[in-house]
């Protein structure tokens, strides 16, 4: 079980770089277990996640783009995260940063999430980019994303599609008790201002990811997560996604 895309972020000469992925693959004993793309290289590997056929099911049918295809064993940990939120005895879902809503809506696929009416999931994003933000712009960002957004959930009731600036508009609209959180603001300012007003919801066992956490180019994340957790006696586990995870 292998799998394998060209996306690596990053590198001077991405053809020069994929010649030596290849070259490494084909000198590997046993050409299975491989693992290429997000910035990712492993063999050897079980790859469970390659086994899971409702995961690739739901992943097939909703990444779009090549680098959201890249992203598979991030989602797989998110996906994770979310089934051990379902497992709780209580708590809503929170994405800060949902952009397309294509991590959101593999969740809600995989878990059936519309069928939960004792659970909610809370989505925000700002679904536009303007001169002068601290963080980057996405390639769809626009003044349509956010409908097309809440037209992607628009069979799942409990599903709250919010436009705003995080951490302001969780002022507005937040849940009170959560039991999966997935934070990916790229924005160190913005994240720790989302701890600030979530995190004491999370109920006891659930899962935060944090996207950014192990990237070089977000390290002023990481700078800022690490003494902020610290101080509540949270250390977070640095995966070798470049996700961050908590377990509170």
């Amino acid at each position: 079980m292998n799998y394998l895309t060209s996306i690596f972020f990053g590198v001077r000469d991405n053809s020069e770089f994929l010649r030596g992925v290849q070259h490494a693959i084909n000198n590997i004993g046993s050409q299975d277990g491989i693992y290429s793309g997000d910035n990712l290289f492993t063999f050897g590997r079980n790859l469970g996640f390659l086994e899971d056929k409702k995961l690739l099911k739901s992943f097939k049918r909703h990444s779009e783009t090549p680098i959201e295809r890249a992203i598979l064993w991030r989602v797989a940990v998110a996906v994770w995260g979310a089934l051990n939120g379902v497992r709780l005895a209580e708590g809503d879902f929170v994405e800060c940063a949902c952009y397309k809503g294509m991590l959101a809506r593999i969740i809600c696929d995989y878990v059936d999430f519309a069928a939960r009416l004792d659970r909610h999931y809370y989505l925000y994003d700002l679904f536009d980019h303007e001169p002068g933000l601290a963080h980057h712009s996405m390639p769809e960002h626009g003044k349509d994303l956010y409908d097309r957004v809440k037209q992607r959930f628009s069979d799942t009731p409990n599903v709250t599609v919010t436009r705003g600036s995080v951490p302001d508009v969780l002022s507005e609209v937040a849940p009170q008790k959560i039991a999966f959180m997935h934070i990916d603001l790229n924005n160190a300012r913005a994240e720790i201002g989302a701890l600030e007003i979530l995190f004491d919801r999370l109920v006891p066992g659930a899962v935060m990811i944090l996207d950014d956490y192990g990237w070089k180019a977000y390290r002023a994340q990481k700078q800022a997560e690490d003494p902020w957790l610290a101080r509540r006696g949270y250390h977070v586990l640095e995966l070798p996604t470049g996700q961050g995870l908590v377990i509170k």
